[in-house]
C-alpha cells in the first residue's frame, strides 16, 4: 500500500497535469495558430466518404476547389440541415413492405453494421457503405421494413445533399454524389431529377456570376439591360427555387433600401419614398422592406412635425408667408398629421380674417386709455346676389339690377347697433360736438299725429320721441352721417384698427346671412320674435296701431327696443333689419347700374345723400325687405336712424 506521501504527490502532480491539460485546450480554442493550426483549414469529412465536405451551411465558406466558383456566383445563402431535409422527406414515405417475420441474426447484425455506416455519414460508394449494407440485407429479407427504410433515408440523404449542392452552385460536389446516387436501388427518378437540375444549374451558373460581378460594381437594378436584378429574374425563371438567386435578389433590395435611407438622410423625401416603391416591387411584404419603410415613416413624421412646429411659430409670429410655405411641405411630407387641418385653418382664417375665425366674437381694447370697443363678430367671405329679384312683390326701381358680389375679404361688424352709452362714451372721451348740438334738433316720433315732426331741441341724448333718453343700452337715434363717421374713426384712433362705416354691399350681405328670401327669416311675417318691427299687435301708449304692419305680429315695443332683445340672425347680428334703419358709407344712386361687385363702397367725392339701409320699429313690411334701401342727406337727424360700425381684418 502506497505511503501518504506517496499518495499526496500523485495528488499534486495530477491537479498539476489537470491544470496544464486546461491551460492548453483554452490556449488551442482561442489561439490556434499557437499550434500551428489554420482554423480556416479544418474541414470536415463528406457524408459518403468522397472526399472533402464544403463547409457547414451558413458559414459563407466553401472547400478550395468550389470557393472561387460559389464567391463568383453571389451571396452565401443559408439552407436548411441536411437532418431536417431527410425528415421531410422521410414522412412521405408510404411504401414499406408488410413484413411477416421477425429478421433473422444475419439481417440483424447487417442493419446494425449499416446502421453504423449511416450514422457515421458512410452513405454509399463501397461494400461497406450504408447503401451496399441495407441492400444485402434486403436480398436475405425482401420484407424486412428496417431494410427498407434504412436505404430510403440512404437515398434521401443524397438526395438532399445533391439539392443543396445545387442550391448553392457547387456543381462537382453534386456531380459526385449523382454517381452514389445511381448506385442506390430505386433511385431512377431521384437521378433524372437531379440531372435535369445539373442541367440547368451549368446553364445558369455564368449569369450568376455575371449578376455577382454587377452587383459588386453597383449596377444593382441600372442600367436597364445591364443589371444585376435582371440577370437574377432570369435565372429565377430557369430555376424558380435557385437559393443564390434569391439571395442575390435580396441583396438588390437592400441595396435600393440603402438608397432610401441615404435620401431620408438628406431630407429627400421624395427621393426615399421613390426608392421605397422601386423595393416594394422587387420583393414585396419582405421584413426589410418593413423595417426600412417603417423608419423612413417615422423619420418622415418626426420632420413634419417639426416643420408643423415651426409652421405655427412663424404665424404666431405674423409671418404668413413662411407659415404658408412651411404648411405646403408638411403636406407634402405627412398630409395626415395631426394638427396640419388646424394650421391650414389657421392659415386661411390669417389670410381671410387676420387669425379669427367666421362667427368669433371679440372687442378691441383701446390703446391709450381704458376702455374697448362695441362687440363684433366676425363675418364670412362669400357672394350674393345683391338687390331684388324682378319677381319680388314691392320692390323699387332703385334696388336693380340685381347683381352678383363676391366678399373676398372677411370683415366685423358690431353685433348690434351703437347704443346711447356707447356714443357717449366717445362724446366725453373726444370732445366731439354731434350735429343734433352743433346744427340743432332732429326729426322725432309725434304721438299725436302719428308722425315725425321736427323737433330742435332733440339731440342725440333724446330718445325716438325728443324725450331725455334714460336707458343707455337703447340704439343711439338723431345722429348725421357724419356722427356716425366721426365715431369710427376715433375707434380708429383709440384702437390702432382700421374701423369705418359698412360699404351697402356689405350692409346687405351681412343682413342676408346666407339666404336669398325676401326677408332673412323667410318670405312672410315671422312666426317668432325676430326684430323690433311694425306688428299689426303693437300699440302705441296712447293705443295708435300701424296702418300697414305685418299682420298677426307683437313685439311689444313701439320704438325703439335696448339692442339684442330679440334674435340674432345667421350670421350672428342683432337688430340688423329692425329696431333702428343705419347709415352706410355709400354715396346714393338710383340704381345698381355701375355698382361695384367687390363689396366696396360706391361713393363720388363731394357728394351729400347718403344710403340708409336696414329696417326700423317704424317700416312698414315692404321696406324691412333685405333688398330695400333709401337715400337721406348726410346732416339728416332722425328718431329712426343709428348705425353700426365695421371693422376691417
Amino acid at each position: 500500500m502506497p505511503s501518504k506521501e506517496t499518495v499526496q504527490r500523485q495528488r499534486a502532480l495530477g491537479g498539476a497535469l489537470g491544470v496544464v491539460m486546461l491551460g492548453m485546450a483554452l490556449v488551442y480554442h482561442f489561439f490556434p495558430r499557437v499550434f500551428h493550426v489554420d482554423p480556416t483549414r479544418v474541414q470536415t469529412q463528406r457524408a459518403m466518404n468522397l472526399g472533402p465536405a464544403a463547409a457547414p451551411l451558413g458559414t459563407g465558406r466553401a472547400p478550395a476547389s468550389t470557393a472561387q466558383a460559389e464567391l463568383d456566383a453571389g451571396p452565401p445563402v443559408t439552407l436548411a440541415p441536411t437532418d431536417v431535409i431527410v425528415a421531410r422527406m422521410s414522412r412521405k414515405n408510404e411504401s414499406l413492405p408488410e413484413q411477416k417475420s421477425a429478421d433473422t441474426p444475419e439481417v440483424e447484425a447487417l442493419l446494425d453494421k449499416a446502421t453504423k455506416a449511416l450514422r457515421n455519414g458512410q452513405l454509399a460508394g463501397d461494400k461497406d457503405g450504408a447503401a451496399a449494407l441495407f441492400a444485402e440485407a434486403l436480398k436475405l429479407k425482401p420484407d424486412s421494413r428496417a431494410a427498407a427504410q434504412g436505404l430510403y433515408e440512404v437515398r434521401a440523404r443524397l438526395v438532399a445533399e445533391i439539392g443543396q449542392d445545387i442550391l448553392v452552385g457547387d456543381e462537382e460536389s453534386a456531380k459526385d454524389l449523382l454517381d452514389a446516387l445511381k448506385s442506390v436501388p430505386d433511385s431512377k427518378d431521384d437521378v433524372a431529377q437531379a440531372e435535369a437540375r445539373l442541367k440547368t444549374l451549368a446553364q445558369v451558373r455564368p449569369m450568376l456570376a455575371q449578376a455577382a460581378a454587377l452587383l459588386q460594381q453597383g449596377k444593382v437594378d441600372a442600367p436597364k439591360g445591364g443589371n444585376a436584378l435582371e440577370l437574377y429574374r432570369q435565372v429565377q425563371q430557369l430555376d424558380a427555387e435557385n437559393a443564390v438567386a434569391a439571395q442575390g435578389i435580396a441583396q438588390v433590395q437592400r441595396a435600393v433600401l440603402d438608397r432610401a435611407l441615404a435620401a431620408v438622410a438628406s431630407n429627400d423625401f421624395k427621393g426615399a419614398g421613390d426608392a421605397l416603391t422601386e423595393a416594394a416591387t422587387i420583393l414585396p411584404g419582405s421584413p426589410a422592406l418593413q423595417d426600412v419603410q417603417g423608419r423612413v415613416d417615422g423619420i418622415r413624421h418626426q420632420r413634419a412635425a417639426n416643420l408643423l412646429a415651426q409652421a405655427r411659430s412663424a404665424l404666431d409670429g405674423g409671418d404668413q408667408a413662411l407659415a404658408l410655405q412651411l404648411a405646403e411641405q408638411v403636406k407634402e411630407l405627412a398630409p395626415d398629421l395631426q394638427g396640419l387641418a388646424d394650421l391650414q385653418e389657421r392659415l386661411t382664417n390669417a389670410r381671410l380674417y387676420a387669425s379669427y375665425k367666421p362667427g368669433q366674437v371679440f372687442a378691441d381694447r383701446y390703446v391709450d386709455l381704458p376702455g374697448q370697443t362695441p362687440s363684433m363678430v366676425v363675418i364670412p367671405t362669400g357672394s350674393f346676389s345683391m338687390g331684388a329679384p324682378d319677381g319680388e312683390e314691392g320692390h323699387a326701381g332703385a334696388e336693380t339690377p340685381q347683381h352678383q358680389v363676391a366678399i373676398g375679404k372677411g370683415f366685423a361688424l358690431s353685433r348690434a347697433e351703437i347704443t346711447i352709452g356707447q356714443f357717449r362714451e366717445f362724446v366725453r372721451a373726444s370732445g366731439y360736438q354731434p350735429d343734433s348740438q352743433k346744427l340743432g334738433g332732429a326729426s322725432v316720433y309725434d304721438e299725436r299725429s302719428g308722425a315725425l315732426r321736427d323737433d330742435p331741441d332733440a339731440t342725440w341724448q333724446s330718445d325716438y320721441a325728443g324725450r331725455a333718453a334714460t336707458d343707455e343700452r337703447l340704439p343711439v337715434v338723431n345722429i348725421s352721417w357724419n356722427d356716425a363717421k366721426a365715431y369710427v374713426d376715433w375707434l380708429s384712433q383709440r384702437t390702432g384698427k382700421r374701423y369705418r362705416l359698412p360699404s351697402e354691399a356689405e350692409f346687405e350681405y351681412a343682413l342676408r346671412g346666407g339666404t336669398t328670401t325676401k326677408y332673412w327669416w323667410g318670405n312672410g311675417t315671422p312666426t317668432r320674435k325676430v326684430e323690433n318691427l311694425t306688428g299689426a299687435g303693437d300699440r302705441s301708449q296712447s293705443g295708435r296701431r300701424w296702418s300697414n304692419a305685418f299682420e298677426k305680429y307683437r313685439d311689444g315695443y313701439w320704438g325703439p327696443a335696448p339692442v339684442m332683445s330679440f334674435e340674432a340672425n345667421p350670421y350672428g347680428l342683432f337688430d340688423i333689419d329692425g329696431n333702428v334703419s343705419e347709415w352706410v358709407m355709400d354715396c346714393w344712386h338710383d340704381s345698381y347700374v355701375r355698382a361695384p361687385t367687390d363689396g366696396s363702397a360706391w361713393v363720388n367725392p363731394g357728394c351729400s345723400t347718403r344710403v340708409v339701409r336696414g329696417g326700423s320699429w317704424g317700416s312698414s313690411p315692404d321696406q324691412v325687405r333685405s333688398a330695400y334701401r333709401q337715400g337721406a342727406d348726410g346732416n339728416v337727424r332722425s328718431g329712426r336712424v343709428g348705425f353700426r360700425v365695421l371693422r376691417e381684418l
